[in-house]
């Protein structure tokens, strides 16, 4: 028996957000195999697969059947969702049978989110009546209305569910659903749903609600609902499908299901033949931009244009004029004018708001016109920039101006386009973060219940971020991965969460993306709500396919950076400098970067790129551009950052590929770096059009042979045309090739240099503003905020501990040369907290009382600064300058805090107010004179290490001392120097080094014969400063046991060769008993003049450590000459941590060493 004709019309994909197991692409795939000729997408309540299914079953020669299978109210979409109230929800598969349906569907999609979202985006029938037209209908799942007033005995109503909904679409449209997937309530269902159809006459139609692809995925599908739900799968009461069933079923095991009713699958095919659903891409829906003076869109275009001509170049300057001239053509054919009056608009008006917007991005700063209109801030003519890398006329596309906003600004910038344009003819766009591999991995395990510390061990042993294979990958690739799957449990949580993998886990918001059409969008896109923002229901890309003008509004933090920076340098009474006039060539700013100390400089302050630029020794505008273009994977893997800094400093001779290319590559010494030297060149030597050349430029990124061989034809045959001998031309393409192919947008790295650049000014010219200002932007980042102490700290400013009586929530400057810790960098605070904290302390400064821990909790609503607050700005130390210890203060807390509470109370009640103010506490006299003491009892204070520990936990970094301080002795002891001093020794020198191991990571290697094998990296800390230490594979294996965030360990290694900044190789890694039990040398002590009245003590210290190793003296005298003397016999001692700690207490921290004898 051959199998019927059918096909699947209630589907659910992973868009079936956690309930879904399928892929669209392997779902397009299941019906090509089996000969389905359609298949429908049926998600729940949303469409957000529709665009991917039309693409890839058009693709494929399969029909798509656009449909949702929505969420319907059972009274009305307004009330909120209350099953007692008897407003819950059913389900209703419907699918899109024409256009007209296809937007009702959209409709409907978008209102179930927009009117309708409580739980569960939700229609009505209101709804359903306005826009049924142009759908087809199934009666739905188990949880659909009819099959729910069957199983609760309700026939009747059943009977007049179906005839409404049978009224509603026509009955020609309507289907009752039948499923037969072993659930005893579905089967109780069917054989209601074949009475009502005998008495009905509404057809019957087979689903088989699939949910995963195949029979063996039903366990996956199952943990995704426990993932879900949050759900252990081994808990008996929870949710699940009572069914293994719900796969895609071929049609021979669907004919054989249903071979008793062989009409219900002939009605799939009924739905098939009656869709007629084309969607159209690449028609444009931007809108139309109206002035408010009633000017058209040309007219204005064309005024401000001239204007900005006049302004920047003069009206005589007939290079400009004729490059505007042609973008202006362009741009006019192509019917993108209102496109850049949109830009221009929103630019204008932040500026107007005092909303900093940025130089420019991406290849818009390419374009002439988005200079005059000051949409961008670089001139496209002094900087070589192409407008057909913007926009190429021979390869219609939208344009793509992506904008930089203060990152603070940005939500206003947001108000005004939905004020300007219209609340429904703008929408944030959908993104959705998917199952990746460690996130899969935690998940399953939860669900699984496996130990946490198991799962933990699994999870780090896969690759995240950037590059990262995925969970197979690493299986194949780390053995140490595959013994750990040796362990029953964890084997079933990796093969459960390998099909799960890269799924969509939630819904997000586009970090930056906004759409903007000439009609509400919903005529052309389902939206949905994230949260409180209005969202497309299709990404970005698709958006851009369907003819929707897609825009990018970033927040970019270096913005603000550089906004309060420059309000920094006002409060203290400077002149900002005017960016807009800034020279480009400041001795002070480029003697900034070529020391390397860019940290907080935007682009730059990476670790590598400090390397990098320390190299390169940039000493003009063009070598920060060119600069942000070779800090890429390729440029510094294929050598050509390396060549291009051999090049600069005349170490390598600068050659050309063709004479006719000096002009175009003499700025980067005869490197091809950028893309635009690469169109430059095609046309130059070979005749392209610049448009040919962008297509060209457009292919090397592909990498396609086919297209490239088509190209190197042309290229080869067009040189020789300009009399470039064969050989010539082919070995010019070869380079082209091979170095063409790293190139990167000169567009964008120059608009990039010139924020590199002001903040690189500010900071040569007003170190302290600039760096209050990136640790008030950055305060939420410890790491970042550590990084930016540290470098205030080495350019001699004082960083003052946040104080009670001084602190804001920001960083503020102090004086010429001071910071004051910010109160939003302490963990636990908040800035409602804070701005109480301030207001209250305002309050007692103007009433002339003592700003102390008891009058701020009874002068503060405790509501607004509760006690977890109190406790972070305790333990970050700003109650110091009272005088007492932290834990002092922090057992004080609790009385001061129950004082608090019932001054908030008598307020409220109103006994507060009696004599005229709050009740005096133990901090006041009666006439307002404070006591010392504020109820504080040193004798309960933290010791130091307490006091830094307690420090860590609220901040992140150790800000007034380092635990390494008590052991100073004992680190200098056991070390060839310090952190500091490896600058001045050559790269592979042996160093030994003591400190505290940070910022531990492990990775694997990604090529070459270790290819696969684990490695790690980590920053070794002392007194001075830190060192980045690489741990490769052999290394690793032996010491893997040792490395550990906050471990003390001695290090041993080389420096490594032709790194511009000190960093080591590890080759031997030792805790401190193992370091002192393997040395065989002698103890060296540093003595000076000043010394002298404490040898005695010295010796009578030494005696208590008695031992065998020989005391040397490294005496300096006066003048600065240095000796070693040994001492006497009687002088030997055993070397311990003891020994170190006790020449600390009498001669000082740091003064002792090892030495080989």
């Amino acid at each position: 028996m051959s199998a019927p004709e059918f096909v699947h019309l209630h589907v659910h994909s992973e868009y079936s957000l956690l309930d879904g197991a399928n892929r669209i692409s392997d779902l397009v795939e299941a019906c090509v195999e089996d000969g389905q000729g359609a298949l429908a997408l049926t998600d729940h309540g949303n469409m957000f697969g529709a665009i991917e299914l039309y693409q890839k079953a058009k693709a494929r020669s399969v029909t798509p059947i656009i449909g949702c299978e929505v969420y319907i109210a059972r009274q009305s979409r307004h009330a909120p969702h209350s099953k007692k109230k008897g407003n819950g929800y059913n389900h209703l598969t419907l699918l899109a049978r024409n256009k007209t349906g296809y937007e009702n569907l959209i409709r409907l999609a978008s209102l179930a989110y927009i009117e309708g979202y409580h739980f569960r985006p939700r229609i009505d029938k209101e709804l359903l009546f306005q826009h049924a037209e142009g759908l087809n209908c199934l009666s739905g799942c188990l949880a659909g209305e009819i099959n729910q007033l069957f199983l609760t005995g309700k026939e009747d109503e059943a009977a007049a569910a179906a005839t409404e909904l049978r009224d509603i679409f026509g009955p020609e449209h309507f289907w009752l659903e039948l499923q037969r997937n072993g659930i005893d309530d579905q089967n109780t269902a069917n054989e209601a749903l074949y009475r009502l159809h005998q008495k009905t006459a509404i057809p019957l139609i087979a689903t088989n609600d699939i949910h995963y692809l195949r029979a063996e995925d039903c366990q996956s599908q199952d943990v995704l609902l426990c993932i879900n739900t949050g759900a252990k799968v081994a808990d008996e009461k929870r949710f699940r499908f009572d069914t293994d069933s719900l796969f895609f079923k071929t049609r021979e095991e669907m004919g054989h299901m249903f071979r008793d009713l062989p009409k219900s699958l002939a009605a799939t095919m009924d739905v098939a033949d009656q869709t007629d659903v084309t969607l159209e891409f690449g028609n444009y829906h931007l809108p139309i931009f109206k002035a408010d003076s009633g000017e058209t869109s040309e007219a204005i275009f064309e005024r401000l244009l001239e204007e900005g001509l006049e302004r920047k170049y003069g009206s005589a300057n007939t290079q400009a004029r004729e490059r505007l001239e042609y973008e202006k053509r362009v741009i006019s054919e192509l019917g993108f004018v209102s496109y850049f009056l949109i830009v221009w608009d929103l630019i204008r008006w932040a500026r107007a708001q005092s909303i900093p917007v940025g130089p420019g991005r991406g290849s818009a700063a390419g374009s002439m016109v988005a200079y005059l209109l000051d949409i961008t801030k670089v001139c496209p003519l002094k900087y070589g920039l192409l407008f057909e890398r913007f926009l190429n006329s021979a390869r219609v596309s939208m344009p793509d101006i992506d904008i930089d906003f203060c990152k603070e600004g940005r939500e206003r910038v947001m108000e005004y386009t939905r004020e300007r344009y219209g609340e429904d003819h703008v929408a944030q766009i959908v993104t959705f973060g998917t199952m990746a591999s460690r996130t899969v991995v935690r998940d399953v395990g939860r669900v699984l219940d496996v130990p946490l510390k198991a799962v933990d061990a699994l999870a780090k042993k896969i690759p995240q971020g950037p590059g990262s294979k995925g969970l197979k990958h690493s299986l194949e690739s780390d053995p140490d991965l595959k013994a750990l799957l040796e362990e029953p449990a964890l084997k079933e949580l990796f093969e459960l969460s390998l099909p799960l993998e890269g799924l969509a886990r939630h819904m997000s918001t586009h970090a930056a993306g906004v759409v903007i059409a000439d009609k509400p969008i919903m005529n052309y896109v389902p939206l949905a709500k994230n949260g409180d923002d209005i969202v497309t229901q299709w990404a970005a890309p698709q958006l851009e396919e369907l003819g929707l003008l897609k825009m990018d509004y970033l927040g970019l933090r270096t913005l603000t950076i550089i906004d309060r920076a420059l309000g920094n340098i006002a409060k203290q009474g400077g002149t900002p400098p005017d960016l807009e006039t800034l020279r480009l060539d400041d001795e002070k700013t480029f003697a900034l970067l070529m020391s390397g100390e860019t940290q907080g400089i935007f682009q730059l302050e990476s670790e590598g790129m400090r390397k990098l630029i320390a190299r390169l020794k940039p000493d003009c505008f063009e070598d920060l551009i060119a600069i942000l273009a070779l800090y890429r994977p390729g440029p510094l893997e294929s050598g050509m950052a390396e060549m291009f800094v051999r090049r600069k400093h005349g170490k390598e001779e600068i050659t050309y590929p063709h004479a006719s290319l000096e002009e175009l590559l003499r700025e980067t010494y005869g490197c091809i770096v950028y893309q635009e030297q690469v169109m430059l060149i095609s046309s130059t030597l070979a005749n392209f059009s610049l448009n040919e050349a962008d297509n060209l430029r457009k292919a090397m990124g592909k990498k396609k042979p086919e297209i490239m061989e088509k190209f190197s034809e042309q290229f080869i045959e067009g040189a020789m045309s300009n009399g470039c001998p064969r050989a010539t031309a082919k070995e010019t393409w070869d380079n082209i090739v091979k170095f063409g192919g790293y190139g990167f947008n000169k567009s964008h790295s120059t608009a990039y240099a010139l924020v590199s650049y002001q903040t690189a000014y500010i900071k040569a010219h007003a170190r302290c503003a600039f760096l209050a200002a990136n640790l008030s932007c950055e305060m939420h980042e410890s790491d970042k905020v550590k990084v930016l102490l540290d470098d205030a700290r080495q350019a001699g400013i004082e960083v003052r501990l946040p104080d009670i009586e001084h602190s804001d929530w920001e960083f503020e400057v102090e004086g010429q040369s001071a910071i004051r810790f910010g109160f939003g960098a302490i963990k636990g605070t908040g800035v409602k907290a804070v701005r109480a904290m301030v207001d209250g302390r305002k309050r007692l400064q103007e009433s002339g009382r003592l700003i102390s821990l008891h009058n701020l909790c009874e002068e503060i609503d405790p509501a607004l600064v509760g006690r977890a607050a109190w406790e972070a700005v305790i333990m970050a130390g700003a109650f110091d300058s009272g005088g007492h210890n932290r834990g002092a203060v922090l057992c004080a807390l609790d009385s001061a805090f129950a004082d608090g509470v019932r001054a908030a109370a008598n307020r409220k009640s109103g006994q507060g107010d009696l004599f005229g103010g709050a009740p005096a506490g133990p901090g006041d006299t009666a006439d307002g004179v404070a006591e010392a003491g504020d109820g504080i009892n040193d004798a309960h204070g933290f010791s130091k290490g307490e006091t830094l520990k307690a420090e860590f936990e609220v901040l992140g970094f150790y800000l007034s001392g380092h635990p390494l301080e008590e052991r100073a002795g004992l680190i200098a002891m056991l070390s060839s120097g310090n952190t500091a001093e490896l600058q001045e020794q050559a790269g592979g020198s042996k160093i030994s080094l003591a400190g505290m191991l940070m910022g531990y990571k492990e990775n694997q290697v990604k090529s070459g014969r270790f290819a696969g094998q684990k490695m790690a990296r980590f920053r070794l800390e002392d007194l001075q400063g830190s060192v980045p230490v690489t741990v490769f594979p052999r290394t690793f294996a032996e010491c893997r046991d040792k490395l550990e965030d906050g471990r003390v360990l001695v290090v041993r290694g080389k420096l490594e060769d032709g790194s511009e900044e000190p960093a080591m190789i590890l080759e031997e890694v030792l805790d401190i008993e193992e370091a002192l039990a393997r040395f065989d040398g002698g103890l060296v002590i540093h003595l000076t003049p000043a010394d002298a009245d404490n040898l005695g003590a010295l010796k009578t210290a030494l005696e208590e450590h008695r031992g065998k190793q020989r005391v040397y003296f490294q005496v300096t005298g006066d003048d600065g000459n240095s000796r070693r003397v040994r001492a006497g016999a009687e002088w030997t001692v055993a070397i311990s941590q003891d020994l170190a700690r006790t020449v600390d207490r009498v001669l000082g921290p740091g003064r002792t060493g090892l030495a080989r004898v």
